[in-house]
């Protein structure tokens, strides 16, 4: 580096992506802010992803690995990565060029931010769309309104690779609700910053998209709750992490009797009993969350 800024580096994981993986890439090699290094991973790919990658610009770094999930894929790149910042792009997601330029530019000259976003423009079948209200993305301590559902965005954010660490990095375990589950062990500590200002085009719809490959988000929601309780959440944190799983148990249950699976409605809530057994607070405040707490499927019913 020549220019004094701080390094960030840039994960992308992919999985038979091409070519929406390359319009990911073209999207960081245009940035205004250049001090980067760009890492994809790729998590296994059968297609033409990586061969097609190996053609692209010299400033980027290609990892293969067997395939794993797109969290352990996350993981490999920052593992390998050198910068002070860490950002994260979904290879379906694109950046506008003055993105990286803001973020660091915010995380530089405000001190204690660990962590911020940006807004986004959805993209659905190559039609814009408006978030839903529930969707809409606010700044500070959102712990309460992210344990209903993700509000933030991996490839809206930027941290610091200290954070990224402390807070336990993403749980491999997670075939999805991975980002969920990292945010929530984020949002209990930290407030989480906003760049109110749409610089990802976020790109939905598409037969391939994580999100729809799996039934019941809920079932991973779940066990990223319980890994907080376990882990020590007091006060009324405590009590609003009870109240959403109960809210969500209920749903998963009820949904379970209706298709006739008994047992799996009562494995639900044996789940919530146990949480509400627990002894009182450890505690007198949430310090410690920010750990690799993590917790067996098997255990949690048949959530995946």
């Amino acid at each position: 580096m020549t220019t004094g800024l701080p390094l960030v580096s840039i994960v992308i994981p992919t999985y038979n992506r091409w070519p929406m993986v390359g319009e990911a890439v073209d999207s960081v090699l245009g940035q205004s802010y250049k001090e980067f290094e760009l890492i994809v991973v790729d998590d296994g790919s059968t297609d033409m992803t990586v061969a097609s990658l190996r053609r692209c610009d010299r400033r980027l770094t290609i990892v293969s690995q067997r395939r794993a999930g797109v969290a352990a894929a996350r993981n490999a790149g920052v593992a390998m990565s050198r910068g002070k910042y860490i950002a994260f792009l979904d290879s379906d997601d694109l950046w506008l060029p003055s993105k990286l330029a803001l973020q660091a530019e915010f995380m530089e000259q405000t001190p204690g931010v660990e962590i911020c976003q940006t807004e986004e423009i959805w993209i659905r079948n190559g039609v814009r769309v408006n978030a839903k209200l529930k969707h809409r993305k606010a700044a500070g301590d959102i712990f309460r309104r992210s344990l209903e559902l993700c509000l933030v965005s991996p490839s809206a954010v930027i941290m610091t690779r200290e954070l990224f660490y402390r807070a336990g990095r993403f749980d491999e375990t997670f075939p999805v609700c991975e980002d969920y589950d990292l945010w929530l062990r984020i949002a209990v500590e930290h407030p989480i910053s906003l760049i109110d200002k749409p610089l990802v085009i976020k790109r939905g719809g598409h037969a391939d998209q994580l999100s729809r490959s799996v039934w019941g988000m809920d079932r991973f929601r779940v066990p990223a709750i319980v890994k907080l309780l376990r882990a020590g959440l007091a006060g009324e944190k405590k009590q609003w992490a009870l109240e959403v799983l109960r809210q969500k148990i209920a749903i998963l249950a009820a949904g379970a009797r209706k298709r006739g699976k008994q047992e799996d409605a009562g494995k639900f809530e044996h789940i919530l009993a146990e949480c509400f057994e627990e002894p009182g607070d450890v505690g007198t405040n949430d310090s410690g969350i920010c750990r690799d707490q993590r917790i067996s499927f098997a255990h949690s019913a048949t959530l995946a």
